[in-house]
């Protein structure tokens, strides 16, 4: 009976005592915690500094959106869903049509988001994912007039985080230009007679794609180390994160940088930092995300 009583009610494993107290120190002293992995380079995730998480993309599984898709980066979630309406264009833009980003980022997919309006973080979020979009010509604007002046589509272009462990920024990105590329509208005419926009119920069309970019997030932890893909324990711990956008054809979209601003400790420390994430973010991109989108549509 002794034996009995110790196997099930005794206490627990020495493993589990370890594993409790680590999981104890990293809520109390999370910079400490990352620090001592640093020194041993390596990261909590057992990943090395210039190592990306696995990604993958699924499109076309919202049945009732006009193109959607589903990213996870490592466990980040997003899923992203395209929905048009026909409105009237810009009285200074007659000949374009819309293109309107947005991104929820939702209590149920991490503790540090509060139920209630879009957070501060979701809205910088979104702003970003509009400068990189329109800046890269994703959608010709021009192509969504439908009738210069009197109608053209606006895309709606709205993504949930359903599951956050940090860099919401490039999931979301992925997302949202795949769902664009897996995108089709019906064919639609400008009937001048009735003043009202005929669209075709049989034909539909794909969009009329440019660059597809692509974004490769780093961030920076105490002024030296340089981390790929950081994750939501890693990012408030962060002095400063720079996102390199890179196109379909391997080209420099745009570096964004976000925080102190100070890398390096020595002159022009912080332009060679620059330099090494942009050269990284076009290995990666050559080694695995030039494939991500699948062949553009002929």
């Amino acid at each position: 009976m002794a034996a009995v009583a110790s196997s099930t009610g005794g206490p627990t494993s020495a493993e589990e005592q370890e594993a409790l107290k680590a999981l104890t120190f990293q809520r109390l002293h999370p910079k400490t915690y990352l620090e001592r992995f640093l020194a041993e380079n390596v990261r909590p995730d057992g990943r090395e500094f210039d190592e990306w998480r696995d990604i993958s993309v699924n499109v076309g599984s919202i049945s009732t959106a006009d193109g959607s898709a589903l990213v996870k980066l490592g466990s980040t979630t997003v899923v992203c869903g395209v929905k048009a309406e026909i409105a009237e264009p810009e009285l200074d833009k007659p000949k374009e049509g819309f293109l309107v980003p947005n991104l929820d980022l939702p209590a149920i997919c991490s503790p540090k988001f509060k139920p209630g309006p879009p957070t501060d973080e979701a809205q910088v979020l979104s702003d970003r994912l509009n400068d990189v979009l329109i800046s890269s010509g994703v959608v010709s604007l021009a192509s969504l007039c439908i009738e210069p002046g009197k109608a053209a589509w606006v895309l709606y272009v709205d993504a949930t985080c359903i599951n956050y462990d940090g860099n919401a920024f490039d999931a979301t990105l992925l997302a949202m230009v795949a769902a664009l590329k897996n995108t089709r509208l019906p064919r639609a005419r400008f009937d001048e007679d009735r003043q009202r926009t005929i669209c075709s119920r049989t034909i539909r069309e794909p969009l009329t794609l440019g660059r597809l970019p692509t974004s490769f997030s780093f961030g920076i932890f105490d002024g030296t180390h340089v981390l790929a893909d950081p994750t939501s324990f890693e990012e408030p711990l962060l002095d400063t994160s720079v996102s390199v956008v890179i196109d379909d054809e391997g080209g420099l979209v745009s570096v964004m940088q976000l925080g102190l601003g100070v890398v390096g400790v020595g002159e022009g420390e912080g332009e060679d930092v620059l330099t090494a994430c942009i050269d990284a973010a076009r290995e990666c991109w050559a080694k695995t995300r030039n494939v991500v989108y699948g062949p553009r549509e002929s």
